[in-house]
């Protein structure tokens, strides 16, 4: 994704569609994103008058924060009636869980396009199935096609460590070779790309420190589950002050007159390429966006 179609998503808020007392909340968070839900947290029973209230949610929202829909699995008796239902709302975009193919995607995007929803409704995608991560190169090759709509991949850690079997340490560390996996990609298919949620909010200085580690690993931003995680994701996937000093440091030695023109420069003691000054130029608009 460029810097001219950049969107912060440090944060992106788990809502229940049928919470009442959340959803009213969601016009005073400072989240990047909020994911409306219509899956997991909504029973069987409350689905369909919770699908039934997204109208009126997206149409009287605040644009403060992206707003995207998690509806039911498109295999599901509910998916379908979802996927149309939510797109007539217009959100900024439709989170499909369950996903295992390219196809799962092609299939929704179809639906939409036979219904003339507009193309600035985009299609985010859960990758919380083994064979999802088993086809992640041709699902995320879609993110090069803007037909697709494809626009960003969600780490589903909860349900691939229940499909796998494996322990889900405080680490992560048997997690760690699949979520680098989806970074990857995520950035070979030109799409953003968010971290799994952390279960214990109770615990913020754990969740900063899984924060800082999906920094690291690449993640543009984290799933949340509580209100309370906003702050430490926002700040552990803005860009740090030393950073941006070493951005602003490169882009201005760049542009000394006697360094026009030229590839390679010394600077501090080391060699500066011009690909260094493109990310420099990359992370302070970044960070002018977010206002870091």
């Amino acid at each position: 994704m460029t810097v001219d179609t950049y969107r912060p998503r440090r944060s992106v808020l788990y809502i229940p569609a049928s919470n009442d007392k959340a959803l009213a909340k969601i016009g005073t968070l400072a989240c990047d994103a909020v994911i409306i839900d219509l899956e997991d947290a909504v029973l069987a029973a409350d689905k369909k008058a919770a699908r039934d209230k997204i109208a009126g949610l997206l149409a009287g929202r605040e644009k403060r924060c992206e707003m995207v829909v998690r509806i039911n699995a498109l295999a599901s008796e509910w998916g379908a009636d979802d996927l149309l239902a939510v797109a007539k709302a217009e959100p900024d975009g439709i989170l499909l869980p369950k996903i295992g193919t390219p196809r799962d995607i092609l299939e929704a995007g179809d639906l939409l396009d036979d219904n003339s929803v507009p193309d600035g409704v985009k299609l985010w995608a859960m990758v919380e199935t083994p064979r999802a991560l088993l086809n992640i190169g041709a699902i995320a090759e879609l993110g090069r096609d803007p037909a697709s709509r494809l626009n960003c991949f969600v780490a589903g850690t909860n349900d691939l460590a229940k499909a796998t079997g494996i322990l889900a340490t405080p680490d992560r560390r048997y997690l760690t070779p699949w979520l680098m996996q989806l970074v990857l990609a995520a950035r070979a298919g030109g799409l953003d790309v968010i971290d799994g949620v952390a279960n214990d909010f109770r615990d913020l200085d754990a969740f900063a420190r899984e924060c800082a580690e999906g920094a690291a690993m690449g993640f543009d931003g984290k799933s949340l589950i509580h209100p309370a995680q906003i702050e430490p994701a926002n700040r552990a996937f803005s860009p740090p002050a030393e950073a941006l000093a070493e951005a602003r440091a490169i882009r201005d030695a760049f542009a000394r007159p006697e360094n026009v023109g030229r590839g390679v420069i010394a600077l501090d003691g080391r060699m500066v390429e011009r690909l260094h000054l493109a990310q420099a130029e990359k992370l302070l608009a970044k960070a002018a966006i977010i206002g870091a």
